[in-house]
């Protein structure tokens, strides 16, 4: 999710109403920056070394065509924080769909560690020359943490996924988690980085639908796990998952990754009302989205139209996940983008 010191920026636009908050008085500013500084105190220095690349080949022995995948985002797309590359969310969620699909897969991981929305758009530009069937998309904690006003950062995301549909390419957005669950951000900087994130999450989500694309809810930093062990699913600088995180994380996007591949069981084919799923306008199915992690949303059709009158139709899914497994590292020697695909 970037630099560690970004909680400042964070606690400074606050203060001046950026963070939903305004006219605050001298006390609370400076409640803030002091907390911001113990955040950035707790969680440390970021790592210099990279992620391991999760790009590469899966599912050995399986049969083609290959299914191709993208992903693109920041830190929590490219696994920051674990030592083994069987341990990131690339791998963990291409040897998934190898084995639901029982079929080829290469991924190629195009995430950064401290990327904001804003340069999404040059990865997609490096994602189309692989002619991805699905692209996974994860970003939005950079632009809380650095204060970018949700906006600037809601038009980057809508012009990458725009690019991408027109390209042929299905997306999955997972949409910006709930910092507010972050262990060393106290209150009330708590708060404002929760409503932030928030708002952040639904502007998303309505943008990515209204692009033709699909989202799924981090909502609570991928649900109640978080919430009752911390110590297991954060890494040890409390801010970025564990290698346990991640797994949960690849089990919250795994079921609409392959409902964006047309992959999903045929028992999943309509929505089931007993689970809380039906069709809902745009704004109600973001904002419940919002509250619920592992909420996916995708447009649809009522009487034949996808617009109603309080706007798109919005097919609400609470996919079964799978049971969490290890993932695997690449094929070796084949990693090379211009291997065979097909």
């Amino acid at each position: 999710m970037g630099r560690a010191g970004a909680a400042r920026k964070l606690a400074s636009a606050a203060a001046y109403g950026g963070g939903g908050l305004s006219l605050l008085g001298a006390g609370l500013v400076t409640v803030l920056r002091a907390e911001a500084q113990l955040a950035r105190k707790t969680i440390g220095e970021p790592r210099r070394e990279p992620p391991p690349d999760a790009t590469g080949w899966y599912g050995r022995g399986r049969p083609g065509p290959a299914i191709k995948i993208a992903l693109l985002g920041d830190s929590s797309a490219a696994g920051y924080g674990v030592d083994r590359v069987q341990e990131t969310p690339g791998a963990l969620l291409a040897s998934g769909v190898a084995e639901r699909a029982d079929r080829r897969v290469y991924l190629r991981s195009f995430a950064k560690v401290g990327a904001q929305s804003s340069d999404l758009t040059g990865q997609v530009e490096r994602a189309l020359p692989i002619e991805p069937d699905v692209a996974v998309v994860l970003i939005g904690a950079n632009d809380v943490t650095h204060a970018v006003l949700p906006p600037v950062s809601v038009r980057h995301l809508a012009e990458s996924v725009r690019r991408l549909r027109e390209a042929g390419v299905a997306v999955l957005v997972g949409t910006c988690p709930d910092l507010g669950t972050i262990k060393p951000i106290a209150p009330p900087l708590k708060q404002v980085a929760r409503s932030w994130s928030r708002r952040l999450a639904a502007a998303q989500t309505i943008a990515v639908l209204e692009t033709g694309g699909r989202t799924v809810s981090l909502a609570s930093v991928l649900g109640p796990e978080f919430a009752a062990a911390p110590a297991v699913l954060f890494g040890p600088d409390q801010f970025h998952p564990s290698a346990a995180g991640y797994r949960s994380l690849a089990g919250v996007l795994l079921p609409s990754t392959l409902a964006a591949l047309g992959l999903a069981p045929s028992s999943e084919d309509t929505p089931e009302s007993l689970r809380g799923e039906g069709v809902l306008p745009i704004t109600a199915a973001a904002l419940q989205a919002v509250r619920e992690p592992g909420t996916e949303l995708d447009g649809t059709e009522v009487g034949g139209r996808r617009l109603g009158v309080r706007g798109l139709w919005v097919e609400l899914r609470h996919r079964r996940r799978h049971p969490q497994h290890e993932g695997t590292a690449p094929d070796e020697g084949e990693n090379a983008p211009h291997a065979e695909i097909a």
